[in-house]
């Protein structure tokens, strides 16, 4: 474990607190908004920023990797220890689209501090949780005397992350020997609250698909033809209510096989939380919670896979009636998987569950729509002890087990690079994220810097 003393840690965040918070506002200022093409020079100014000041940090390579989209940055600082772990830290230098307009109450882009909060799109997510490395490192040398890490740290920092990282697999694929690493360490993440530091241990996959239905070539009258050809929209109803069973778990078969179930101690973890589902179902603008029977709450969107109408839509729209049998129906879907399961054995069963209940005369097609893959993290790992040993040092209390139920790209450097992947960040809910008045709590800002400056020594003398 490491040694560090806590106090030069917090002396060296202090001295350098300002210059830090402005270089940051210096970074956030430039609109790195992947999403609009109208911004591509600034996404590019953005990486640009990033690679100079990362070498201004001390990190002895600093690259700007280019794709078919947004360019990336990697850096890396090597320790000289032929026995120091390598970590590879994964953030993203593009932010949401924003602007005045949509109801801000200062410039998106003109970074504003008040009330000890740092507002500013990109503050949270995720330039200020990318921006608490150059600190952390630098305060971890000042306070170890060292002149390297006691890792070999590496960063890759992706430009499109907002714009779902079209080209991130193929990227980490082609640059696996340049990535490759004991543990990835991702910092695009929050935790449960301010005063409830915590750490994440896994995301969701995703799976999305579209299925069109085709039935007569044309909308045709339903006093004619009614009740004796197929209606897609009909079809499409009953696929919609065939998806779940009367317990709210899905019935696709096969679905669950294969599914990492929940251990006893990780349910204890989970209810320990202070989740009020009251005010969860308010922030959720819902009236009732339903899902999964014989799971609570956050399991269910935690740790459960999960079959969602996102669209369904078919025949006549206008006011009034018009009595058809309509020519086609649509269903967008989309499945949340977790650890044990393969988003392509998943489409597959989804697949042929749809075509086994679609009755003659119903033409069918499949879309899907792209795949991430669920990712884990074992509570007893090594590498997470070292996190919540670090984090439970820098906030001074017990650090408690989260799990995200959205999806990202985590699980591709799990995948191509064969490692397990953590996740650290301080960011809490109320940040807004993708929202008006994005905000970074300035606190929890410099407990992710002290984080970092005790993490590295913690790791370096881990057994990974």
């Amino acid at each position: 474990m490491s040694t560090t003393p806590d106090s030069a840690v917090r002396a060296y965040i202090d001295v350098n607190r300002d210059a830090f918070l402005g270089d940051l506002a210096e970074w956030l200022r430039i609109p790195s908004v992947s999403a609009d093409p109208a911004r591509n020079a600034d996404v590019r100014r953005s990486a640009e920023w990033l690679a100079a000041k990362l070498a201004g940090t001390g990190f002895p390579v600093t690259e700007i990797w280019e794709t078919p989209g947004a360019p990336a940055v990697f850096a890396e600082w090597p320790s000289g220890d032929p026995r120091a772990p390598t970590v590879l830290v994964y953030g993203h230098h593009d932010v949401q689209p924003a602007d005045i307009g949509d109801g801000w109450d200062t410039d998106p882009f003109e970074p504003v501090t008040r009330d000890g909060r740092l507002y500013a799109r990109g503050a949270a997510d995720d330039k200020g949780q990318v921006f608490f490395h150059t600190l952390g490192v630098r305060a971890h040398l000042a306070a170890t005397g060292r002149s390297a890490p006691a890792v070999n740290l590496k960063l890759l920092v992706e430009g499109e992350e907002e714009s779902g990282s079209p080209n991130f697999p193929a990227l980490v694929a082609a640059r696996a020997g340049r990535l490759a690493c004991d543990v990835a360490i991702v910092s695009d993440t929050g935790m449960w609250a301010a005063d409830t530091p915590t750490v994440c241990t896994g995301m969701r996959g995703l799976t999305e698909c579209q299925i069109d239905l085709f039935g007569p070539d044309q909308d045709i009258h339903s006093g004619s033809f009614g009740g004796a050809v197929p209606n897609p929209a009909t079809e499409a109803a009953r696929l919609v209510a065939a998806l779940h069973d009367a317990d709210s778990r899905v019935a696709v078969p096969g679905f669950y096989d294969g599914v990492t179930d929940l251990t006893p101690r990780e349910r204890e973890l989970f209810a320990e939380l202070p989740f009020d589902e009251n005010e969860w179902l308010r922030t959720a603008v819902s009236y009732a919670p339903l899902g999964e029977a014989g799971h609570s709450t956050l399991e269910r969107i935690w740790a459960r896979p999960t079959a969602e109408v996102n669209g369904i839509y078919s025949g006549y729209q206008g006011p009034g009636g018009k009595t058809i049998i309509p020519a086609e129906a649509h269903l967008k879907l989309s499945f949340r998987l977790v650890a044990g399961q393969d988003p392509e054995k998943v489409q597959r069963l989804v697949a042929d569950w749809a075509e086994d209940r679609l009755p003659d005369g119903i033409r069918h097609r499949i879309t899907w729509l792209g795949a991430t893959r669920p990712c884990l993290t074992p509570l007893d790992h090594p590498a997470l002890q070292s996190v919540v040993r670090s984090m439970a040092r820098a906030f001074g209390r017990e650090v408690r087990f989260t799990r995200e139920g959205g999806s990202g790209p985590a699980a591709d450097l799990q995948d191509v690079l064969d490692v397990p992947v953590l996740f650290l960040g301080i960011s809490v809910p109320s940040d807004g994220w993708h929202s008006v008045n994005e905000k970074v709590e300035l606190d929890l800002l410099l407990k992710g810097v002290e984080t970092t400056a005790y993490l590295w020594g913690d790791l370096g003398s881990s057994a990974l």
